[in-house]
């Protein structure tokens, strides 16, 4: 139903459900048996006896003393009170639906002394068959006799100590003060906001407490009465750490124990909302006390209080909340017995939780699985953003994502995400040699707290598997070619083909003149003998052998996975290689008739003869630069240019032959090179005996400054080294080099003249440990062109 109540002790205690007024609002009215109906508000809660606030979970709770003002009592021992509840779909309470609540409570047990302190009010009533006077130890007592004289004949004052000074008022201007004083058959109470004029502030054990000194009189014929009607109640005593709450109250208050000497407590028990609590350690609850506190522990989470999510300055946390009432019973030698009780009702700070993501995957599974949490069951997922892109929970299941929530022994839960590796929000990027590297993106939306406060939360996941094959190369040869063949899976998409330093793409292999072909699965590529980037192991006019040499890197970090090299030997009557260091080997072939004797051909510079030859073949191996070799510029490219010419025999004292049957015999050789073109060569040590390994030390880059120029070298060169083999990044001048033994070192030279007329040969090129032309050790990488 809407409303639960009880009568504990002696306050009414009523619950509405808040279920019930989901989208509603509410307005308690008081039902006033003289006048009707009256609107509970602040100011009148605190002067009736009334407390109108919430449980830990969210249900409104009114309170209400058997004293209240508007409560019927009979013979102080039955009372009611009649609550109207008002429920409206509008704020402004326009169409409300009424509520009528009776409530009863039976209530006989009352102390001489009964003492309650509400969240919102103090609270003392007094039998009035009490003593009024006490004896000397109530020296303020005494001195208030004087104001008595003055009291009005069958009217009850009120006078108030305080360290301003004493104030004798009526009943009247006290309720005008926010008090209210009234009395029944058999008792007299006051009732008092906390922190009024009239009030003081004292420290008793450590506790501050709000304390209200006052003497109610009252004068007929010749009846004096005077009766203590002083209060006291704490205003703090609440500590934290990050695991208890602890609420501690003095147990002894002088202002109301006059005759400490004669103090004994009879009982101290504790409840949580309106139970009594019997056995507060089977709730993990400590209750104890000494001869000065009585202290009340509950560890953070506990039963009976609530756990509750919320959020600050972006950071997702808890706070706890209880309902505690103490109520302390004791007898001293001026008011026989006192009841005292307090309500309160206490949170704790802002206690940040940092939620955890755990990774569960399997990698076997291919399936990404991450919990979220720990979270109280008033935080719930609403959506999910992965890589850039957003989803509702709804989109998200609809997609394929998996997520479901799983519940802990606790009480908390975490959010579980479900993620396929192959799906396409999940990057993948590859790694080390045959892995690839799952990454998923995830920021979680969250409803937070009853205020249903959005948190956001970004994480990153990450799962390393080794699911990518290396590819094999098979090679083979016929005739006039070389095959590679390799799969096509991964190609261009975690690697790449390489020739030397450049890219074998489509256009270098047209270039070179390779053909290409794929099928579903592999690439062929065939290489014909005479193709370009080919390595020339051993040439004769008898053979030739030829490796292609091509490797296998990353894309993305030009890393080299693997090496394919095909190597064959090859029968070849006639050819020619221009090799990249300028050297030029050339097979001519005899196809004359009559048939010439291959021995006596020469070239341009008749010094050079053939290093091998038989009677159908003349192998030439010379340098661009040696042999009448000339050389020209077409466009982008270098063209050097030689003669192969047969050296006819002449007759005996003739320098000329007049008579000859040799045939001419002339064969043009070519070979043409890129003007701008990227070698790889060896470097060795000039004196190995006595210096280091090559690449121990340090090497020093420099431009060719004029500083460090020889006498006679006038052209502007410029030397730089490169970080890696593509000539993108280089080393700064004079930037110390750090190099391993067989660890490359990328070595370009530039001529920076634009006379066409002018060419760049490495006549010589070392690498030593200084500036100095003259240094040693030095290690060779070109030697005399």
């Amino acid at each position: 139903g809407l409303v639960e109540s009880s009568c504990r002790s002696r306050i009414f205690w009523m619950k509405l459900n808040k279920l019930l007024l989901q989208g509603k609002f509410f307005q308690l009215e008081i039902y006033d048996p003289y006048s009707g109906p009256v609107l509970l508000d602040e100011k009148l809660a605190s002067r009736c006896g009334y407390v109108l606030s919430e449980d830990v979970w969210g249900n409104p709770i009114f309170r209400a003393s058997v004293l209240g003002c508007h409560v019927a009592n009979e013979a102080d021992e039955l009372f009611s009170l009649t609550v109207n509840i008002k429920v409206s779909s509008f704020a402004s309470m326009r169409a409300a639906v009424t509520y009528t609540y009776p409530m009863y409570c039976s209530y006989a047990s009352w102390a001489s002394r009964e003492i309650v302190c509400e969240e919102n009010y103090m609270e003392v009533s007094v039998k009035t068959d009490v003593p009024a006077v006490s004896n000397d130890y109530t020296v303020a007592w005494m001195s208030a006799l004087p104001e008595t004289q003055n009291v009005a004949y069958q009217q009850w004052q009120l006078m108030f100590v305080s360290p301003s000074g004493r104030k004798r008022i009526t009943v009247s201007d006290a309720v005008k003060l926010g008090y209210s004083f009234n009395n029944s058959l058999s008792r007299v109470y006051l009732r008092a906001p906390y922190h009024s004029n009239e009030s003081d502030i004292s420290v008793v054990s450590g506790v501050n407490m709000n304390m209200i000194t006052s003497t109610s009189m009252y004068r007929q014929r010749w009846l004096l009465l005077l009766i203590d009607t002083t209060v006291s109640c704490p205003v703090d005593g609440i500590s934290f750490t990050d695991t208890m709450l602890t609420w501690t109250v003095p147990r002894v208050v002088p202002t109301l124990v006059v005759q400490e000497s004669t103090f004994q407590s009879k009982s101290i028990v504790m409840g949580v909302d309106d139970q009594v609590i019997v056995n507060p350690e089977e709730m993990n609850y400590l209750l104890e006390y000494n001869e000065t506190h009585i202290r009340i522990t509950i560890p953070t989470g506990a039963e009976g209080g609530k756990l509750q999510s919320s959020i600050s300055g972006g950071v997702y946390g808890v706070t706890y909340c209880i309902d505690l009432f103490l109520e302390h019973t004791w007898t001293d030698a001026d008011w026989q017995t006192t009841k005292y009780t307090i309500i309160k009702s206490i949170t704790t700070p802002f206690m940040p939780q940092i939620p955890t993501v755990i990774n569960n995957t399997v990698p076997e599974e291919r399936l990404f699985n991450v919990a979220f949490g720990h979270f109280l069951p008033d935080v719930s997922l609403v959506a999910i953003t992965v890589g850039n892109v957003p989803f509702s929970l709804r989109e998200a299941q609809h997609h394929g994502f998996k997520i479901y929530e799983t519940p802990f022994s606790n009480g908390t839960k975490a959010f579980i995400l479900e993620v396929s590796f192959d799906d396409p929000y999940v990057l993948k990027e590859y790694v080390n040699r045959n892995e690839t590297k799952y990454t998923l993106l995830v920021n979680y939306t969250l409803s937070v707290g009853p205020e249903m406060t959005l948190y956001y939360h970004a994480t990153e996941v990450e799962c390393v598997i080794a699911d990518i094959e290396v590819p094999d190369a098979v090679g083979s040869c016929d005739e006039e070619n070389l095959y590679l063949t390799l799969p096509t899976f991964g190609l261009h998409q975690y690697w790449d083909l390489y020739l030397g330093n450049k890219l074998l793409n489509r256009h270098l292999a047209l270039t070179n003149g390779y053909l290409a072909a794929t099928n579903s699965t592999h690439l062929i590529l065939q290489i014909p003998l005479f193709a370009g980037g080919l390595v020339y192991e051993e040439v004769s006019f008898q053979k030739i052998k030829a490796r292609f040499d091509v490797a296998l890197r990353k894309v993305r970090t030009m890393e080299t996975l693997q090496m394919f090299s095909i190597s064959c030997s090859f029968n070849s009557s006639a050819f020619i290689i221009c090799h990249p260091d300028g050297t030029i080997m050339v097979s001519a072939q005899m196809k004359t008739i009559p048939a010439i004797d291959m021995s006596k051909t020469k070239l341009r510079d008749s010094s050079c003869k053939p290093r091998e030859y038989n009677e159908a073949h003349a192998f030439f191996k010379f340098h661009v630069t040696t042999c009448g070799t000339s050389v020209r510029f077409e466009g982008d490219h270098i063209i050097y240019e030689n003669e192969i010419s047969y050296e006819k025999e002449t007759l005996p004292g003739q320098s000329t032959p007049t008579i000859t049957r040799d045939p001419d015999y002339r064969l043009k050789v070519l070979c043409y090179y890129q003007a701008k073109e990227t070698l790889v060569l060896g470097a060795f040590s000039r004196d190995p005996a006595t210096s280091p390994p090559f690449g121990s030390g340090t090497m020093f880059p420099r431009s060719n400054t004029a500083a460090y120029r020889r006498v006679r070298q006038a052209l502007n060169v410029v030397s730089r080294v490169s970080k890696d083999e593509s000539f993108m990044e280089f080393y700064g001048p004079s930037m110390a080099i750090l190099k391993q033994p067989m660890e490359p070192v990328f070595l370009e030279v530039e001529l920076k003249d634009e006379s066409p007329s002018v060419e760049l040969y490495l006549e010589n090129c070392w690498v030593a440990t200084s500036p100095d032309f003259n240094n040693t050790p030095r290690w060779n990488i070109t030697v005399d062109g």
